[in-house]
């Protein structure tokens, strides 16, 4: 007995020895890693050029957690900024002294079109300062060269190229891999464009869905011809005969169609940097990555002491039930995050940043409250980014004013219920049958393992119809309009920013800048400071987050490639609860 004693203190011991020692190289960890992505003031050199290379994918709102995207295994951070801190960088830079100019080092832009046109207006307004853009490139596809349209002068490796074609668009249907699998979709939609459950019942697009995707191709692409025509001083014409004709097959043809004014290596685009700062050909640039200049003097938020305050409240992913985080929202999480922002007296306005394709029908339904309730109190204005669409809109239409970018994707005001039966599945694949008692003759209503009977389907069709005149009588109360005329440019429909304008469910064409700008207006406010909502988390809770987080998802992103739109999508039907105010595709323009 006296050994086993001895047996077991000594185990106790080793077990505490060992829980110190893990302890404590969990604490060195943290400390090694704290001073990879520690933020410290850096120093600025006179003549420096800021350098703009986007290889991260760009959020609306920049985490301001130091662990984001840190490899742990290489102990690399590889943290990206977001816009609101890319358009502040830009502001800044335009007014510094230290900056001489911006040398745009560019492959691909990892952001949705309007994302890049609110950056590529951002590069507009910082060359009125009379500072130079440079753009240089080995391989620049269509969105990378879009943004560098705005560069002074756009260099290409000599044996580089650039993708011009056009846009196309192109959809996965699984209709014939449901009917070998014995799986029948049981769709209830309203609204003729209401295509997202297309995949799962057709093998083509419909007529419908066809008008609509043609329709916003055709407008981003012409936004896109607009802005390079009047850059390049080439006519629309001639840049649809260059796509037509898939000109451009050399970087030779890149500068024979002037979509380039140089074949230049690296070494030769930097002594022509060098030449526009005056230098010797030899000299070293001091070129200043974003990052570096927003944790400089020069690029550092300065500090107001006004109490008056504009709310820019984040509301970024699909929209469900619960919390959210920082790419989806939740309806808890949202809504408390606007209520907050109502009930502080210091903020006179509040800016609505939607990026969201929408989701749950009930989840928008009490955000749109919140929303309702804020501008019974204050100014509420709405900011699109590249998608603000069915669920999306649904937040947006209560808003005091509502701006999108010309190619945001929006509107699609139209609900549906999908329902999966899985019994054929289950009995002719895998020989797995079901049986079930209840108390009453619907008890199993909605299961996945048989079909609707006709007085259910009926049930969830009138869930669907009310829910698509409730959505209905917000925008038309929102934006004054009749449900009728909201009826006609609704059925699920999605507009393009400019064309949304148009027909009356947006008031102007504008990015998160001019929102702001007309919410300061509205509350009659000419000295402000910006606060930003929901408030992110203290950064002991993200630490602890990002390392039990689970990196299946960055492995299979790795793997899947661009492919791997096709596997969210999927993975998002199945957090799908009751009936969808969503988009009825991801659209993708590269």
């Amino acid at each position: 007995m006296k050994q086993f004693f001895k047996m077991m203190l000594a185990s106790m011991a080793g077990y505490f020895v060992l829980s110190l020692i893990m302890c404590l190289i969990f604490f060195s960890m943290l400390v090694s890693i704290a001073s990879f992505t520690k933020k410290t003031t850096v120093e600025i050199d006179r003549n420096s050029v800021l350098t703009l290379k986007f290889d991260q994918a760009i959020p609306d709102r920049t985490s301001n957690n130091p662990f984001a995207d840190f490899n742990f295994s290489s102990m690399e951070s590889k943290k990206s900024q977001g816009l609101d801190n890319i358009l502040k960088a830009l502001k800044r830079a335009a007014t510094d002294n230290k900056i001489k100019g911006i040398f745009l080092d560019l492959n691909d832009v990892p952001a949705g079109i309007a994302s890049i046109e609110e950056i590529r207006n951002a590069l507009l307004d910082f060359k009125k300062s009379g500072k130079f853009i440079i753009s240089y490139s080995d391989d620049y596809t269509q969105k990378a060269y879009y943004l560098a349209s705005v560069a002074d002068q756009i260099y290409l490796n000599p044996q580089g190229s650039i993708t011009f074609k056009g846009l196309a668009a192109e959809l996965m249907f699984f209709k014939g891999t449901l009917e070998k699998l014995d799986v029948k979709a049981q769709i209830i939609r309203h609204g003729k464009f209401k295509s997202a459950i297309e995949p799962f019942i057709l093998d083509k697009m419909s007529d419908a869905n066809r008008e609509q995707y043609q329709k916003l191709l055709d407008g981003i692409w012409k936004q896109m011809l607009d802005g390079i025509s009047a850059m390049r001083n080439i006519s629309n014409a001639d840049l649809n005969l260059i796509a037509d004709s898939l000109k451009i097959q050399t970087a030779e043809d890149a500068l024979k169609y002037k979509l380039v004014d140089k074949l230049y290596y690296r070494d030769e685009v930097l002594a022509a940097i060098n030449t526009k700062l005056g230098m010797g050909k030899d000299e070293d640039i001091s070129f200043v990555s974003l990052t570096k200049f927003l944790n400089s003097k020069e690029g550092k938020t300065r500090i107001t002491f006004g109490k008056k305050k504009i709310a820019v409240v984040y509301a970024t992913g699909e929209i469900g039930s619960g919390k959210g985080d920082e790419k989806s929202i939740g309806s808890d999480g949202l809504s408390e995050a606007i209520r907050d922002a109502r009930g502080d007296s210091s903020v006179r306005a509040i800016v609505l940043r939607i990026n969201s394709p929408g989701g749950s029908a009930l989840a928008s339904e009490v955000i749109w409250r919140e929303v309702v309730l804020a501008r019974k109190v204050k100014p509420v204005v709405v900011s699109m980014g590249d998608v603000a669409a069915s669920g999306g809109y649904y937040i947006a239409c209560g808003a005091s004013k509502i701006y999108a970018q010309p190619n945001t994707l929006t509107g699609s005001i139209g609900v549906f219920g999908l329902i999966p039966n899985l019994g054929d599945f289950f009995k002719n694949k895998l020989g797995i049958t079901f049986d079930m008692v209840a108390t009453n003759k619907h008890s199993d209503y909605i299961t996945t393992y048989r079909s609707l009977e006709p007085f259910e389907t009926g049930v969830l069709t009138n869930q669907v119809e009310h829910t698509y005149k409730v959505f209905v009588s917000h925008v038309a109360e929102g934006r004054k309009m009749t449900a009728a005329d909201v009826d006609s440019i609704g059925q699920g429909r999605v507009w393009s920013g400019i064309d949304a304008k148009r027909i009356g469910l947006v008031d102007d064409i504008g990015g998160l800048q001019k929102a702001i700008d007309e919410a300061a207006k509205l509350a009659g406010l000419t000295d402000y400071k910006i606060t930003d909502y929901p408030k992110f988390k203290d950064p002991f809770t993200q630490i602890i987050e990002s390392l039990t987080g689970d990196e299946r998802s960055e492995e299979i992103k790795a793997a899947l490639g661009e492919n791997y739109i096709y596997y969210e999508y999927l993975q998002n039907l199945k957090s799908h609860k009751g009936i969808q105010a969503r988009l009825p595709f991801d659209i993708q323009v590269n």
